[in-house]
């Protein structure tokens, strides 16, 4: 089990500094702060609850309310005196030729109003008078509203304030994702001709981006209107950013890893260029060249503002999917499994319907992919699967949770999209789920080469009741921060707070962990995140050329590499969260301006409109989601198909629930299908191309399926999956079994 090679960006020890601590701390600061803006109206609003229960007197009126300022002592004269604001009000309105409309000409009109006015000017020193009593009766009234008032302006001010958060947050982890080398592509450079290329395709992306947003940002200002102090703050933002991406693109080009390969292939080095710098290339060169709109991305740029709250909360769910990585959970659920010797199919099944609820609390398919990939690949092989059947089990280990609750990809789709509500989605996702979950049994089963395995009960059930009672502290953090939010703060777990809450729920079970002095799992240190039996050691330890002793005393509890601190554990969890945001964010901000793009060529313009055959409309549209699934991520895909495609589906007829459900689960089809396969993608750059590549070996001279077994089956698992959904319900209506 040796650790994965890291690459690295040949910008030496400045790079690791930033990488490693600068953007990792500063982007960790972000993120709690990103905790307390969305938790704090909860917070808030039962502090201000509490300050009234504590503070607020129902016999003398005084509430805390009144006292969250100190009482400013009244500007009138108490001691005013009347007979002289007499004289003097009435010479004011002997000049005033109005002042009879209002009847205030008399000289007992004038002392009568002035006699009030005293009257309220009293009542304002009488309450002044009362409130500094009060609160030198109650000395800790204004301790209490410091800490109060404080935290309500650190929320207000994080509140109003989210766009240039998030913006702050990209540009770190964007800059941190580029030294490291860490942007999604098709495979990761490995030879000198890869980093050349990859280095010219990105200064040619980033210079786009870079021109871009220059010309946006001279196009408000030619425009008459001046920026607002925030989108003056963002729009430097941008430039900065890939202005500092373009140089760093230039530096790579003249420093090339000294681990990279001497021989490699033209053909191959195109592979290796990352997906945001293909799409900032053709946006680019078709908004400069061809549509003379220099500043579309840098205006497409602008959906991240505009929805800042969402990826500010995908922000927060790759964190905690950095930190599920950080702790033992998955080890032990698993636990509960391993003593039963299942059938690797079985066994995968029965991972697969777990990991869909993770799936569906972490936000978005990829996310999970990133977290929890390579434990289930390990797991897969450890039970005896075929490494192409695990690495097809990584891959689709965030598909099926996309559609169940809380999945922050639904609140996006019922927010663009009014015909529907997250309830109505995620009740008929939970019938998507079945759907897919089954078929993935029913087809792994048919190529199983073991149908079923189970071990003596007898034996099973002891070892996976300890097993069980291992996860009870797990389950108790859980519900103890669930039942705090309930009744503490009176918000329930749901799509809106997991966001906040799951981050929460980790780093509480990480400090857990680490009080109880257990063991960090294998992947904090660079090694493989799962117990290994003693067959697999043997595989491992022929693979790595090490003694079997070896492998075992990484794997073991008592390695000192795993014995990893609190603080390790999150910076080890924000130092690699930055990379992915880094990674994710600029992928989905470029996934906008390709939909952006497809949305200015009036593509849509070119489905026909005038089609009455339902089951031909229904085909294209399958057709269009699996397309955009290819080459978008989810949530960019979600906005351009909310515009474009969502308003033509809804006026043949097709109902917007049913039409959303073909859309993600074509999306996820997407997700899985070549060229691109941006599930297969993550799943590589969790597990490591050395591991992809030893599947690759081991299948050589096997039949057609077995050699590409990764990619075929979740298609064959999807693709009926994607036809059930999309013709079932119209089938069903035709034979009269659905009204």
């Amino acid at each position: 089990m040796q650790k994965p090679t890291k690459k690295k960006s040949g910008l030496g020890l400045l790079s690791h500094i930033w990488t490693e601590w600068i953007s990792a701390f500063t982007i960790l600061l972000l993120l709690l702060l990103t905790l307390i803006i969305g938790t704090g109206e909860m917070i808030h609003g039962q502090m201000l609850r509490l300050g009234e229960n504590l503070y607020g007197d129902p016999k003398t009126g005084m509430q805390y309310s009144f006292l969250r300022a100190e009482p400013q002592s009244p500007s009138c004269d108490r001691n005013a005196n009347i007979d002289a604001l007499v004289k003097t009000q009435m010479e004011s309105n002997a000049n005033n030729e109005f002042a009879d409309i209002f009847g205030t000409t008399s000289e007992a009109d004038v002392r009568q109003s002035v006699l009030a006015g005293q009257q309220l000017c009293e009542e304002k020193f009488a309450f002044y008078d009362r409130s500094i009593k009060y609160l030198d009766e109650h000395p800790t009234i204004r301790p209490y509203r410091t800490m109060e008032t404080t935290f309500f302006g650190i929320f207000q001010f994080g509140s109003d304030n989210k766009a240039v958060l998030l913006i702050i947050m990209v540009v770190l982890a964007a800059i941190t994702a580029t030294l490291k080398v860490h942007h999604i592509g098709l495979r990761g450079p490995s030879s000198r001709i890869d980093y050349r290329v990859y280095a010219i395709a990105m200064v040619l992306g980033n210079g786009f981006l870079t021109s871009s947003s220059i010309s946006q940002y001279n196009s408000v200002l030619n425009s008459g209107v001046p920026p607002t102090l925030e989108m003056n703050i963002i729009y430097w933002l941008w430039m900065t950013l890939f202005s500092i991406l373009t140089l760093i693109s230039i530096c790579h080009l003249f420093f090339i890893p000294k681990e990279a390969k001497t021989e490699g292939k033209l053909g191959l080095a195109f592979l290796a260029i990352p997906l945001y710098a293909y799409m900032a290339i053709i946006t680019g060169f078709n908004f400069t060249f061809l549509m003379d709109y220099p500043m579309g991305q840098g205006i497409y740029l602008g959906q991240l503002v505009e929805f800042s709250s969402i990826f500010l909360n995908l922000a927060l769910f790759i964190w905690a999917g950095m930190l599920l990585k950080q702790t033992l959970i998955i080890d032990k659920f698993l636990n509960i499994l391993r003593p039963w010797n299942l059938a690797p199919e079985t066994l995968t099944w029965l991972i697969l319907l777990a990991a869909a609820l993770p799936t569906a609390y972490t936000g978005a398919s990829g996310i999970f992919v990133i977290a929890a990939g390579a434990i289930i690949y390990k797991e897969v092989w450890n039970a005896g699967g075929r490494r192409q059947f695990a690495l097809a089990t990584a891959a689709m280990s965030g598909s099926l949770g996309v559609v169940l609750r809380p999945c922050l990809l639904i609140v996006v789709v019922a927010s663009l999209n009014k015909e529907v509500t997250t309830d109505l989605l995620y009740q008929y996702g939970l019938y998507v789920f079945l759907i897919t979950s089954t078929l993935f049994l029913v087809i792994s089963l048919f190529f199983a080469e073991q149908k079923f395995r189970i071990a003596s009960p007898a034996e099973a059930i002891p070892r996976s009741g300890k097993a069980l009672l291992a996860t009870i502290p797990y389950i108790l953090v859980f519900l103890s921060v669930w039942l705090f939010y309930k009744y503490a703060l009176a918000t329930n777990l749901n799509e809106f707070t997991a966001p906040v809450m799951m981050p929460i729920i980790l780093l509480i079970m990480v400090l857990y962990e680490k009080l109880r002095h257990q063991p960090a799992p294998l992947a904090a240190v660079g090694h493989w995140d799962t117990t290994l039996s003693s067959v697999s050691i043997e595989k491992e330890a022929e693979k790595a050329k090490l003694p079997a002793e070896k492998i075992a005393q990484q794997d073991s509890p008592n390695n000192p590499e795993r014995k990893v601190s609190l603080w390790q554990s999150i910076h080890l969890s924000a130092s690699e969260t930055v990379g992915h945001i880094g990674a994710l964010v600029i992928l989905m901000a470029l996934s906008v301006s390709v939909g952006g793009y497809l949305e200015r060529i009036e593509l849509m313009e070119h489905f026909p409109t005038d089609i009455s055959n339902i089951y031909i409309v229904i085909t294209l549209i399958v057709c269009l989601m699996v397309f955009v699934g290819m080459i978008m991520d989810p949530f960019g895909a979600v906005i351009l198909i909310s515009a474009t495609v969502a308003p033509v589906a809804y006026g043949y007829g097709i109902d917007p629930v049913h039409f959303w459900m073909i859309a993600l689960i074509g999306f996820e089809l997407g997700y899985v299908s070549p060229p691109v396969a941006l599930n297969h993608l993550l799943a590589r750059q969790s597990i490591g191309d050395d591991e992809v590549a030893a599947a690759d070996a081991e299948v050589r001279g096997m039949s057609f399926y077995y050699r590409f077994e990764r990619w075929i089956l979740p298609l064959i698992v999807m693709i009926p999956a994607m036809l059930i959904v999309a013709y079932g319900p119209y089938i069903f209506k035709l034979f009269g079994w659905y009204h």
